[in-house]
């Protein structure tokens, strides 16, 4: 099956579980705190909306190079779209309207995006393998604990998980309706515009196009034809870049040579005239081998076009400035962490972090679905390589096929062991909702043979018999832990890790990104002294300044950078920074923690005061 449309009926209900979602952070948010990160896209989103001030009063001033470099340098190393975003909800939101909090402006854009997955996933899930899938894969998604607290925050990583599954969606529906082609490019430079991770798209959905187009043209020779002239377009196109590379004396001469009119330039021009005249001709002989190229053709066109109008800070120097983004991520830092009793602190990193990170951490209620589905779905295709087993297993359609790449591909690229490693389970949430629809697939298969057994003794059994209960056992543990866990996200582990206290002995790394700091902030503003320095350890300098404009932190306590110079110490408990513990030690002259945040028994926060500073 390709390209089914979304009947009424599920249009209606895709909405409905956007809304939830939506609404359900929306209204859980305030209770979350502001990771380091955060903070610093708050900062970048209100230079990025001062700039669109100023393009609105001085369009002139604002459209020079000095401009746009005062109000867009700032955290240049990413894309802008979602900081776009989140500048200009704050902008409405909270500075004109007054409606709502700064952080709440600032998050809500990443909310609507978030709430994406379950609505796509149901669309997507209802379509290949039924509506029970369909709705599982999109509860599915949210009551991972670590995933949703992710959708809370004004970051990308939800973003661009959401964006890489429009890409995907649409480039299925292009299948079957060449205006869903155009909308798979528009939405794959979104992702660009999201985040660096979509640049491997192209390098997933490439081959699928391919194997669609050459299947589709078998036995037409003018459409072969048609369709080798595509590729060597392409292909004719990437050799030229080479040669030019080569010629220029590699990738800084090729950078130097590349501006508005030059060869590079020409080269992308006749990339797209090129491939327009050959889907042209495609278009009079064989309209399904069309519809398989488009995606390709507005992803390569498409996708660069709308990265670069995205983004001003690209206008003046595109060049330039691509390349120093694209080279910091080839050479993104190494930061440490702690994984079953070991400190990473430099590749080579574990084969299999990923997967051991992933059981650890997804509630095993939905692991257990989700590799039972991945595990059907690879046995059918090792099964069908042999002719004996062939007869007897269903072969695996391409819509199956390009959901179960999907669900491993960014799960491949992370557990590369030079890839860095950090940063918990956010850089593969794209493969986690295709996860979701292989786990829906699943569950929904078991609902099926299950209902056929009742059935078989009582023919009236209604379906929701079955799948009711079904559910409920499935998700209820998920969503009573990921309530329990709630706001402290990143400190989730699952069952098969024994939970908490578990993780803590097995020696992973207990919680990051510095959020879990609000578990003591009402401790601190009740009991520090007027004016008193604070150091609250792995807390950002502008998470502390978006504590104390939100209300969560008093207008009168002090930053400082050290144990030594603080009255009171929020110690956030990570292996590789024990040194600030013993350093609040010696300052001190104490051991005993006056107050802290425990999970399960488990230290996460843990406060000091210094003995002349007690309450």
């Amino acid at each position: 099956m390709t390209g089914r449309p979304a009947t009424r009926e599920e249009r209606y209900t895709a909405w409905a579980l956007w809304t939830l979602a939506f609404v359900a952070l929306w209204l859980t948010e305030s209770a979350v705190g502001y990771t380091r990160d955060e903070s610093v896209y708050f900062a970048a989103a209100e230079s990025y909306a001062g700039w669109f001030r100023q393009l609105f009063h001085s369009p002139a001033r604002a459209m020079t190079d000095a401009a746009i470099v005062r109000a867009w340098d700032y955290n240049h190393e990413h894309p802008a779209l979602m900081k776009t975003l989140f500048g200009l909800s704050h902008l409405l939101f909270h500075e004109t309207l007054g409606w709502m909090r700064s952080a709440t402006a600032f998050r809500l854009p990443a909310f609507a995006m978030a709430a994406l997955v379950p609505a796509l996933s149901f669309l997507l899930g209802s379509a290949l393998y039924g509506r029970t899938a369909g709705l599982f894969a999109a509860l599915v998604f949210m009551l991972v604990p670590r995933q949703y607290f992710n959708s809370e925050l004004a970051c990308f990583d939800l973003a661009v998980a959401a964006l890489w599954l429009l890409v995907v969606y649409c480039f299925w529906r292009a299948l079957e309706d060449t205006r869903w082609g155009i909308a798979c490019g528009v939405a794959f430079g979104l992702a660009l515009a999201a985040k660096h991770n979509a640049l491997f798209l192209p390098f997933v959905l490439t081959p699928f196009a391919l194997w669609r187009a050459w299947s589709a043209s078998e036995g037409e020779p003018e459409t072969r034809a048609w369709l080798l002239r595509f590729v060597g377009v392409f292909a004719s196109v990437a050799v030229l870049y080479g040669l030019l590379v080569l010629s220029l004396g590699g990738g800084e001469g090729f950078q130097r040579k590349f501006f508005l009119l030059s060869p590079h330039s020409l080269l992308f021009v006749s990339l797209a005239a090129g491939g327009a005249w050959t889907l042209k001709g495609l278009e009079k002989v064989n309209t399904r081998v069309t519809r398989a190229l488009v995606p390709i053709a507005a992803m390569a066109v498409l996708g660069p076009v709308i990265f670069y109008l995205h983004w001003p800070y690209l206008w003046h120097q595109p060049v330039d400035r691509t390349a120093w983004y694209l080279a910091f991520h080839a050479k993104h830092n190494h930061y440490a962490w702690f994984y079953l009793g070991t400190l990473l602190r430099e590749p080579p990193f574990p084969l299999a972090y990923v997967l051991v990170k992933t059981a650890l951490t997804v509630p095993t209620s939905l692991f257990v679905p989700m590799v039972t589905g991945f595990t059907a779905l690879a046995a059918r295709v090792l099964l069908g390589q042999f002719e004996k087993s062939r007869a007897w297993v269903p072969p695996v359609t391409m819509a199956e096929a390009l959901v179960g790449v999907n669900a491993m591909a960014s799960i491949l690229v992370i557990s590369h062991p030079q890839v860095p490693h950090f940063g918990g389970v956010k850089h593969w949430f794209p493969s986690m909702v295709f996860l979701g629809l292989l786990a829906g697939q699943a569950v929904s298969r078991g609902c099926g043979a299950l209902l056929e057994r009742l059935r078989a003794r009582w023919p009236s059994v209604p379906g929701l018999t079955v799948s009711v209960p079904v559910f409920a056992v499935l998700l209820a543990p998920a969503l009573v832990y990921s309530a329990r866990v709630f706001p402290y996200g990143t400190a989730a582990y699952s069952e098969l890790a024994g939970g908490l206290p578990g993780a803590a002995t097995l020696g992973m790394q207990r919680q990051f990104w510095s959020s879990h700091v609000t578990g003591v902030l009402p401790w601190i503003n009740e009991h520090a002294k007027p004016g008193a320095r604070l150091f609250l350890h792995e807390v950002h300098g502008g998470s502390f300044r978006d504590y104390q404009r939100n209300g969560m932190l008093r207008p009168d306590l002090r930053a400082v950078g050290s144990p030594f110079d603080a009255d009171i110490v929020a110690y956030q408990y990570h292996q590789e920074f024990r040194e600030f513990e013993f350093n609040t030690w010696q300052a001190f002259g104490t051991r005993t923690p006056t107050m802290g945040l425990y999970l399960d028994e488990t230290p996460q926060v843990v406060v000091y005061v210094r003995p002349e500073s007690q309450p």
